[in-house]
């Protein structure tokens, strides 16, 4: 069975995206880049910019046809206020993922790094690095392409198991509560 995963590393911008495919244990580069917020419009106008987050990540699912999503927990910032401009352009991209018809899986940065890399302190460049290798890439992809892939790696490797615990568990997946380690399903 083949399964295609649209990985999202949100920022307000500029928003990574990554697709692979997994079949079986074996995963498929198919698409990556980034959806940058800068150019057309006014650095202060928010709703402009989220709507192109939310269309670029539309016309991205369109165009790939993913069957899955698992998109960044935002991690709270030293500044507040960066916080809850990325949680907005994180809203955005998970209102598009879920318009879309997608069904959307969450990991925080931690979780991404310890899956590709194998610690949960690795760097960008060791992320672009292993993303390359995993996926078997010619050349390095962007850092924000990079974590949407890693993103989108992390569930192909969890996202199974994690489906098995729900259905074997009489407990029901709470998306709201959070821990050191990131959230509780």
């Amino acid at each position: 069975m083949t399964t295609r995963v649209l990985g999202i590393d949100p920022g307000l911008q500029c928003t990574g995206f990554g697709v692979v495919e997994q079949e079986g244990s074996k995963l498929h580069y198919v698409a990556s880049g980034t959806i940058r917020t800068t150019s057309g419009i006014q650095l202060g106008n928010l709703p402009g910019r989220l709507k192109m987050i939310y269309e670029g990540i539309c016309e991205v699912a369109q165009r790939y046809q993913p069957t899955a999503a698992a998109c960044e927990i935002v991690f709270v910032n030293v500044n507040p206020q960066s916080t809850l401009l990325l949680g907005q352009a994180r809203g955005a991209a998970l209102t598009a993922l879920v318009m879309s018809g997608l069904t959307v899986s969450e990991y925080t940065a931690l979780q991404m790094k310890k899956s590709v890399v194998g610690h949960g302190h690795a760097k960008k460049d060791q992320i672009q690095e292993m993303v390359m290798r995993l996926l078997n890439l010619p050349g390095l992809p962007g850092k924000d392409a990079a974590d949407a892939l890693g993103i989108a790696i992390t569930h192909a490797h969890a996202g199974g198991s994690f489906a098995a615990m729900a259905q074997a568990t009489d407990l029901n997946r709470r998306t709201h509560a959070q821990f050191k380690g990131g959230r509780t399903y």
